[in-house]
């Protein structure tokens, strides 16, 4: 079992969906599931809404898409209105795309691009981090610190340099607090000056690091550090949200629970709620003014770019979050559901860690919570409680390699932004009956 294999069941075993309302899926068999990760972390507010179905059909029934490249629209134009003023006053321009790897493949375009418009085409180096995921497409991949998922492609990926995960329950060189901060960023500092700042472009992160890490925050003050780094040697800041953003963290950026503005800012899954496919790369105001000043337009798109109906999806489920206060909500109810969470898991000693933001909470199962030791990788006990709670009709995100690539299981849990009181209650009733089975039978 490797760590990618994870995330599915196999596709001979896979149930055939024919439904979806609010937080449950159901499939033809007539079982009913509760989606308490929304999926991949990307369906925000629940399936089958019909407001957003209705905004669908609306669309439809003008046209279906208008080429980007030869016409704009309604929607594109709300949509982009609402997310900038979302994202506040440093950014204006959004390069939309259909799915977060082409929103980071867009972001590591346009930092490579502004600095070819600034004079500067020899800054093309990236920096990132280990264990993070920003994509399945190879200049993505390039930047994912992620041995499980990149391996297969090694030969034909991008030079980048990658410095020390940010995490606190698996800290570099067992250090807290401000000193692991000051590790972190004097490493990165020390990455730069090796690399020559005059050849790097950009350092991409999750603020909250996803399927790699299993749900893992940046520590306090990171962000703060990295973005003192980055400025002292005129380096971009990309800012990874594609599963953490959108709300999903209980602040629309996930970065605005740091107090730092990125340069460049991919956004994806809960963005257009699953309803359809739709990503959005979002530039600050002067990075973008300087590539059209100098170069005329963004060197990077795709046919859909732009997607009229999907611009109309991802406005109806954006009005909808905010009319509904679903952000507040994710912030305040988060906080709760992570310590209930935490509780009814606790006489598990296989349980280490109960961690994350918002919506976004992760799980790390441990042989010892004393020295944190992890299951072998040939256990795949995420799998196997992710495997146990789709039997039990919840849906769960199982990951694996958190630990060297290769070893480590986590659980991560993201229901919608508006799952009611019972439906949380199931989640933790059917996961904490899914880890109880599963260790008890190992």
């Amino acid at each position: 079992m490797t760590a990618n294999r994870a995330i599915g069941w196999g596709m001979e075993a896979l149930p055939r969906i024919v439904r979806g309302a609010g937080s449950y899926l159901y499939d033809a068999a007539g079982r009913k599931y509760l989606d308490g990760s929304g999926g991949p972390a990307a369906f925000s507010i629940g399936h089958g809404n019909r407001e957003v179905n209705a905004a669908i059909v609306e669309q439809l029934e003008k046209v279906a898409c208008g080429y980007r490249y030869l016409f704009t629209s309604e929607p594109l134009e709300q949509l982009t209105r609402l997310l900038l003023a979302r994202c506040g006053p440093e950014f204006g321009h959004i390069v939309y795309s259909g799915s977060g790897s082409e929103a980071v493949e867009s972001a590591m375009k346009v930092a490579l691009q502004y600095w070819d418009a600034r004079g500067l085409p020899a800054k093309t180096q990236f920096v990132a981090r280990e264990r993070s995921y920003h994509g399945n497409t190879l200049g993505a991949l390039s930047v994912s610190g992620f041995l499980e998922r990149r391996r297969p492609f090694e030969a034909s990926l991008l030079d980048v340099s990658f410095v020390s995960a940010a995490n606190t329950y698996r800290p570099v060189g067992g250090l807290a607090g401000a000193e692991l901060v000051a590790a972190l960023a004097d490493e990165l500092d020390a990455r730069i000056r090796g690399l020559g700042p005059e050849r790097v472009a950009a350092f991409i992160f999750e603020p909250v690091v996803g399927a790699a890490g299993g749900v893992v925050p940046a520590p306090p003050g990171y962000a703060k550090a990295i973005r003192a780094v980055c400025d002292r040697y005129d380096v971009l800041v990309i800012s990874d949200e594609v599963m953490c953003g959108a709300g999903r963290c209980g602040t629309w950026r996930a970065l605005e629970h740091d107090g730092i503005v990125p340069d460049i800012m991919a956004v994806g899954k809960g963005l257009a709620g699953g309803y359809i496919p739709l990503a959005a790369t979002i530039l600050r105001k002067e990075l973008g003014d300087t590539i059209l000043s100098e170069q005329g337009s963004f060197l990077t798109g795709h046919t859909y770019s732009g997607h009229t109906t999907a611009c109309a999806a991802g406005l109806a489920v954006q009005r909808i979050i905010e009319r509904e206060s679903l952000v507040a909500r994710v912030r305040t109810r988060g906080a709760a559901l992570q310590r209930e969470l935490r509780a009814s898991l606790e006489r598990f000693d296989e349980v280490g860690d109960v961690r994350g933001r918002g919506y976004l909470i992760g799980i790390e199962f441990v042989r010892d919570r004393a020295s944190k030791a992890p299951f072998p990788a040939e256990r795949a006990l995420s799998h196997s409680i992710g495997r146990r709670a789709f039997e039990d009709g919840l849906i769960c995100y199982p990951c694996a390699g958190n630990v060297e690539g290769i070893m480590g299981d986590t659980i991560i849990i993201a229901p919608p932004y508006n799952a009611s009181e019972a439906e949380l209650s199931e989640l933790i009733e059917k996961l904490a009956g899914a880890v109880e089975r599963t260790l008890s039978s190992t």
